[in-house]
């Protein structure tokens, strides 16, 4: 089946942003994306993934990382049978009605005393693991499954215990939730473990949404021919993610620009210290997709646009919205001390 391709999408130009800088740092914590119906939310989360590079992963039920072993895989190595593969990422669909068993799995007690993980029947955590995990209406999602995911997706790891029996399975991915915030919006403590958050809104430029029209009807009509065109963009896109992700461990940041952004944190009553985290993470992310060893202020400042709006305080039903104005005279007032 052919994916409408990421670069073919007009506009909505900081989703995309927000999506490639999760693909470059999964440890940024994943995205929120609010808006209304048919601005393509979901068409941009599932064309991702055709940007994403291959993975190497072992042949077991949870997708291991041959550097993060499970208690099968560890047992096939030491027997020599282990076996690595080469899979593509792909998009793991959370159903709204899920339960917690199709979540995180179901455990088989009686076997699970004699043989372990080999008891758990895999859930989507399983599944979800080294791919991306999208939440279509996320706050339609019961509570108590979205602090399990919130929870798996900020240790790395799914932990299912059922009477006094534990077993765990690796299970990292990127976290993209999209929400209609006319139908209701999230708790506050749900939000901000979200590690970015981004509002898309209708294009109202006559001449983008004309093209929008053409290109949906192109692809339509004959989808080979149309992912064709953009397959020289796609395939620019995706080395400019692979070599960022390369380069992202060399990246440095100043102290100046590190207490910068505590001090702006701060300034905004922001309380959460995932905040500065999710700054830096993101500022260094911005920095590798541009080709670069340093972050600079610009870095910081689109980092916070992403970072920060969702986390600031505000009265219940009040949209999260970060005053760029604001932002600015706080990062000049911090900058004069």
């Amino acid at each position: 089946m052919i994916i409408y391709p990421f670069t073919a999408i007009v506009g909505q130009e900081k989703m995309k942003k927000a999506l490639i800088l999760n693909a470059i740092n999964p440890k940024i914590g994943g995205v929120l994306i609010r808006g209304e119906k048919g601005t393509a939310k979901s068409t941009t989360v599932r064309a991702l993934a055709d940007l994403l590079p291959e993975i190497e992963v072992t042949d077991c039920p949870f997708n291991c990382s041959p550097d993060e072993l499970c208690d099968i895989c560890k047992e096939k190595k030491e027997k020599g049978e282990l076996k690595i593969i080469k899979k593509k990422m792909k998009v793991v669909n959370l159903p709204i009605g899920a339960t917690e068993d199709r979540v995180v799995g179901t455990l088989d007690i009686e076997k699970a005393i004699k043989e372990g993980i080999k008891a758990l029947e895999p859930g989507i955590l399983a599944e979800a693991n080294r791919n991306i995990l999208y939440i279509d209406e996320v706050n339609l999602l019961d509570d108590h499954i979205v602090d399990i995911l919130l929870d798996v997706a900020a240790s790395g790891w799914n932990i299912v215990e059922r009477e006094g029996i534990k077993v765990k399975h690796p299970s990292r991915f990127i976290l993209v939730g999209t929400m209609n915030p006319e139908e209701g919006e999230l708790r506050p403590q749900i939000l901000d473990r979200f590690g970015l958050m981004v509002d898309v809104e209708g294009i109202n430029n006559v001449k983008d949404r004309v093209e929008i029209i053409k290109r949906v009807e192109e692809f339509q009509k004959n989808p080979e021919e149309f992912y064709k065109k953009f397959e020289e963009k796609q395939k620019e896109l995706r080395e400019k993610i692979i070599k960022a992700r390369e380069l992202l461990e060399k990246v440095k940041i100043s102290d100046e620009l590190l207490e910068l952004i505590s001090g702006v944190c701060i300034e905004l009553g922001i309380h959460s210290h995932r905040a500065d985290i999710t700054v830096v993470r993101t500022a260094k992310a911005l920095a590798a997709y541009n080709g670069r060893e340093e972050v600079i202020l610009e870095d910081v400042k689109e980092a916070m646009e992403l970072a920060l709006p969702h986390r600031l305080r505000r009265k219940p039903f009040e949209q999260p919205k970060l005053d760029k104005e604001k932002l600015e005279d706080t990062i000049n007032k911090l900058k004069k001390k």
